[in-house]
């Protein structure tokens, strides 16, 4: 399976910001939107990206007074995508190895998506799921 039937599945919204957005702010907007990250983009191109692991990490090192910052500040400058063609396995290992949960999916200098970790676990489960039914077919059938 492909990065691709995740998009289709679950959609292509994404959700960004500007890197000059507060990052008070940004903590609010992934609140309400129930999301672990977002993209930070300028002028239709990625700066970065911020996560909760980035906001705690900050929070951490520097304070609460670290709110009142832009984004850029704080946000992960080394973003690391994939593309639509890429394969499930090709982008857990990818996650694993990175030690990040979102990947931003491009075609180009396009962003068409982003994919989180519980996108891949659910994704992964649905698959298993159809297998079994898949198998507990063919038995009954056999």
């Amino acid at each position: 399976m492909t990065v691709r039937s995740i998009l289709d599945s679950k959609g292509h919204h994404i959700v960004s910001i500007e890197p000059d957005m507060k990052l008070s702010d940004a903590v609010k907007l992934l609140a309400e939107r129930r999301i672990g990250a977002v993209l930070v983009i300028k002028n239709q191109r990625i700066e970065g990206i911020l996560s909760e692991r980035d906001i705690v990490r900050v929070l951490g090192q520097r304070g609460a007074g670290v709110l009142d910052e832009p984004v850029r500040e704080v946000m992960t400058r080394k973003v690391v995508g994939c593309r639509e063609k890429d394969t499930v396995a090709e982008i857990m290992e990818r996650m694993t190895a990175g030690k990040f949960r979102h990947l931003p999916v491009l075609e180009g200098d396009a962003i068409v998506g982003l994919i989180s970790i519980g996108d891949v676990v659910k994704w992964r489960v649905m698959e298993f799921e159809r297998e079994q039914e898949a198998l507990q077919d063919y038995i009954k059938t056999a």
